[in-house]
């Protein structure tokens, strides 16, 4: 017969944990939408992953935008909700990413997807999209909603050399046994 554990947990911090996470996105989002709001004019797509986007230079022309695999180069910027430059474009420098193999910020690596060939792009994330519960430890303090205007500058294949495929191991194995 098992023994019973030495201490039970209720999991009263997972559900704390999450009450707490629930009203700090609906607290953002409220304020996300204050700044939606006071600007009547911009038009703002809402996505089904919790941020928002701007057309700042659409792209009519043409149909690609970046996929798995591909190599992205853009240029962007932070800003907080009061239009606040966190980071300029300066700072940040132009950027290569290998879309969804390589790290950035949860909202940029969906935005960049949406993106096509030279179109700048401004998205409203908030924090847990962006920097979340930690910040960057420098500028961007924990739990702050963001505002990242991002150019593409172009988007290609990865042509980097693929490393050799490992030599498939042999599903059966004969051996031969010589009477002595």
């Amino acid at each position: 017969q098992a023994r019973k554990p030495i201490s039970q947990t209720s999991g009263s911090f997972i559900k704390e944990s999450v009450e707490r996470n629930i009203k700090l996105i609906s607290g953002e989002e409220a304020i996300i939408d204050s700044v939606i709001k006071n600007n009547p004019k911009v038009q703002y797509h809402a996505t089904t992953k919790g941020y928002w986007y701007t057309y700042d230079v659409k792209n009519t022309t043409d149909t690609l935008r970046p996929k798995r695999g591909d190599v992205a180069f853009f240029d962007y910027d932070i800003k907080d909700l009061n239009g606040n430059v966190i980071y300029s474009e300066l700072e940040l420098k132009p950027q290569t990413y290998l879309v969804d193999k390589q790290n950035i910020l949860m909202g940029l690596r969906d935005g960049i997807k949406l993106m096509k060939k030279n179109e700048k792009v401004t998205f409203l994330f908030p924090s847990h999209l962006g920097f979340g519960y930690r910040g960057d430890n420098d500028r961007i303090a924990p739990n702050l909603p963001i505002v990242c205007t991002v150019t593409l500058r172009d988007f290609k294949p990865d042509d980097r050399p693929k490393a050799p495929a490992k030599p498939k191991v042999e599903e059966t194995i004969e051996t031969e046994i010589k009477p002595e």
